[in-house]
């Protein structure tokens, strides 16, 4: 192929990859001129490619001169809209989407002259997607609340925006680096997000046992807080108890992940523990709640679960008490060795087992002994089951509270029982 494309000259080439593009985008705009002849719509096969020539053309004659090409667009672009206002006259309902493809297509032009062939294909390709499924893009948008807009753009934030800024060195005698800082909270959100996301697209379908697990992927604590206080409204005690179980056997399913991701050296000796124990309860769990007949309406239960994740306060929250823990870590180990590294282990699980296990998996191997880490990366989560199930007795009825103390204070002690191993 490359021997055949260097006998035709370069500009042929781009000549023709930008026929092709334009014809593309031009083909669909007629398709859509031809499906309704009672609206006036602008261009189509033989006006787009003529619009992307005028681009090319121009760049070409002025070497992409800067200043030419800005009034080549405004020359296009008052064009374009006489256009818009003709088809205002016609119909108060038009769009400007055909106007704005023809910008485009203009653009194509310089991008292609200037052998930026991948934007040029990327953007062109696009294009006729986004006017392609115009109606199944706007079923979507009219499905898909302000809220779960907001929440992706905190997302973007957080990642896309803040992460990029922040220094990669380590500051002060604790060794905080922001941006690896960030790099967990990003890490964090982003397990959290995906979770949330299939909460609210499958929960419902799945029921209550389903969102109990994703609910348990982000936050097992909240989880079995929520499924606590909803017992009230039916008296079958497993078909919470069940769920509150699973959703801390999630809670192991991912320390193993985050520790695959940020400490491969504890991941690959605790693994085994943290990957059974989570296969166990959930298994367990979803036995359970199948006992007896489940016709409960689950629908209060399900919208409560669905708590967004993606709080900035939250955020920086868990940044302030990971860097907190990190340096809590140090000073303590320093002072009170092992046995001071294990009651934070205690008190943080009363907290939230994240920003811990995070601090762990940072210093692990530098600052704090490997089987140390281990260690209280199982005593931080015996901890929060122990506070979990002081939750259940707290919010649960009578026979939920009995069975989801038991279930999750046995969890709690089996999940202590690798230290003797390690």
């Amino acid at each position: 192929m490359n021997e055949f494309l260097q006998y035709i000259p370069l500009n042929v080439q781009k000549l023709v990859l930008l026929l092709l593009l334009s014809f593309l985008i031009g083909f669909e705009r007629e398709e859509h001129k031809t499906s309704d002849k009672f609206m006036y719509l602008f261009g189509g096969v033989r006006t787009y490619p003529l619009i992307g020539f005028c681009g090319f053309v121009l760049a070409y004659i002025t070497n992409s001169d800067p200043l030419a090409l800005t009034i080549g667009l405004a020359v296009i672009g008052s064009f374009l809209w006489i256009s818009f206002k003709h088809s205002l006259e016609v119909s108060k309902t038009a769009g400007i989407t055909s106007e704005v493809s023809a910008i485009l297509t203009f653009l194509l032009g310089p991008l292609i002259y200037q052998e930026h062939f991948w934007i040029a294909v990327s953007l062109g390709v696009i294009s006729v997607f986004l006017l392609e499924f115009k109606e199944g893009l706007e079923g979507v948008a009219k499905k898909v609340s302000s809220v779960e807009i907001l929440t992706f753009a905190k997302f973007l934030l957080l990642s896309v925006v803040i992460l990029p800024t922040l220094p990669d060195v380590e500051l002060t005698r604790f060794h905080i680096n922001p941006f690896s800082t960030w790099v967990i909270v990003v890490a964090i959100s982003s397990l959290s997000y995906g979770s949330y996301i299939l909460q609210n697209i499958f929960g419902k379908k799945r029921g209550l046992f389903f969102s109990a697990i994703l609910g348990g992927a982000y936050s097992s604590t909240f989880t079995t807080i929520t499924l606590a206080k909803h017992s009230h409204f039916d008296k079958r005690s497993h078909i919470f108890s069940g769920p509150i179980l699973a959703s801390s056997g999630m809670m192991y399913l991912r320390i193993s992940l985050l520790l695959f991701l940020f400490s491969p050296i504890i991941f690959n000796s605790l693994y085994k523990y943290t990957v059974s124990l989570g296969i166990i309860a959930v298994l367990f769990g979803f036995i359970w709640s199948k006992t007896g007949k489940n016709h409960l309406n689950e629908t209060s239960a399900l919208n409560a679960m669905k708590k967004n994740p993606l709080e900035i306060s939250s955020s920086l929250f868990f940044a302030v008490l990971y860097l907190a823990i990190l340096m809590a870590t140090e000073f303590i180990l320093n002072n009170y060795g092992k046995p001071g590294i294990f009651s934070l282990a205690i008190l943080s699980g009363v907290v939230d087992v994240d920003p811990f296990l995070m601090s762990m998996a940072h210093s692990a191997g530098q600052h704090t002994p490997i089987n140390m880490a281990q260690n209280s990366i199982l005593i931080v989560a015996s901890s929060n089951n122990v506070m979990k199930a002081i939750y259940s007795l707290i919010f649960s009825n009578s026979a939920t509270k009995k069975q989801s103390f038991i279930f999750l204070v046995a969890l709690s002690i089996l999940g202590l029982i690798p230290i003797l191993f390690l």
